[in-house]
């Protein structure tokens, strides 16, 4: 019997018209609240690694050791610029994202044969490690000073830090949109149905001949990859990478961030990170001596009252007013 359920593609333009509406908004907000600018391009270096924390969510595996990859990212774009020299943006970009793929890699074959509360623990525990050595070498990272990183050039032209901050933002949010689409396109595959299938019944998809420890490797590779391109993002954006970027509050607000916006689309993540960033630095620009409590209170309403995150909260008011 033929399929009549709805067009693949119709659900991809839809994606594409939530993230140029992303897009449009994240240009937009600093134009009329300029300093804003930073915090979109840390909100979207976030978003990036609460992305590939959703990924993993929607095969049922939590990643509380995320924030691991964020630092790798992000002390790799520290070390390229001072042990090799390498100064331009885009190239950086590339570089670090290869390297935080290849550490998911390594780490990953070990990390796909564990689901539930040992992958978590484990995640976490090898994220301490690295919060560990980074703290401790410090004639190598830094140590808790942490290390510095300058201004890089873009295509071989040096910019001053104003316009280099604009060209980061406008970069940050292409690259938010072209690595959702190409995630969304993933999820939509074969190997994204399997990831779904996994959550669902792991057993059942082994009798169809499909390796379960394949599908992770695969997913959790990913992840490491978009985590370590939010965390170069993040590097060049501020300037400075520490090692509290690899603790566990950092996997903590990771998850936060994906379980707010939604894991049911690639949208959600973003929607998730910039809702978060936005309300933390307004409450805490606004109420300096209780921000905390003001992030807590929002975070809780979302979390009681949208179970399915802010990106479900917009699915239910189209599937509404297309019943109107």
């Amino acid at each position: 019997m033929a399929y009549s359920g709805p067009s693949v593609f119709g659900a991809f333009d839809m994606v594409v018209w939530q993230l140029l509406a992303l897009a449009v908004a994240a240009m937009a907000l600093p134009v009329a609240v300029p300093w804003l600018g930073f915090v979109i391009t840390v909100a979207i270096g976030k978003g990036l690694a609460a992305l590939g924390v959703a990924m993993l969510l929607r095969g049922g595996l939590i990643s509380i050791g995320h924030a691991l990859y964020v630092a790798v990212g992000a002390y790799a774009t520290a070390f390229l610029m001072l042990s090799v020299g390498m100064n331009e943006l885009f190239l950086l970009l590339v570089c670090t994202t290869a390297i935080t793929m290849a550490s998911g890699l390594v780490i990953g074959a070990f990390m796909a044969r564990y689901r539930a509360i040992f992958f978590a623990m484990l995640n976490l525990a090898i994220s301490m490690v690295f919060f560990t050595l980074l703290s401790k070498l410090y004639n190598l990272t830094g140590g808790s000073d942490g290390m510095r990183v300058a201004t890089p050039t873009v295509l071989g032209v040096t910019l001053d830090r104003t316009k280099f901050d604009l060209v980061l933002q406008f970069s940050a949010v292409a690259l938010m949109v072209v690595v959702a689409l190409l995630i969304d396109r993933y999820l939509k595959s074969p190997l994204g149905e399997a990831l779904t299938a996994i959550h669902a019944n792991e057993v059942r998809l082994e009798y169809l001949g499909v390796s379960a420890r394949g599908v992770i490797l695969a997913v959790y590779t990913i992840s490491a990859a978009l985590a370590g391109l939010g965390g170069a993002i993040t590097a060049v954006a501020i300037g400075h990478v520490v090692p509290e970027l690899s603790y566990w509050t950092a996997s903590g607000q990771l998850v936060l961030i994906a379980v707010l916006g939604g894991i049911s689309g690639v949208p959600g993540a973003f929607i998730g990170a910039f809702f978060f960033e936005l309300v933390r630095t307004f409450a805490a620009d606004f109420v300096p001596d209780a921000w905390n409590a003001i992030v807590g209170v929002a975070l809780l309403i979302v979390i009681f009252f949208l179970p399915q995150g802010l990106y479900g909260l917009l699915q239910r008011v189209k599937m509404r007013k297309a019943r109107l």
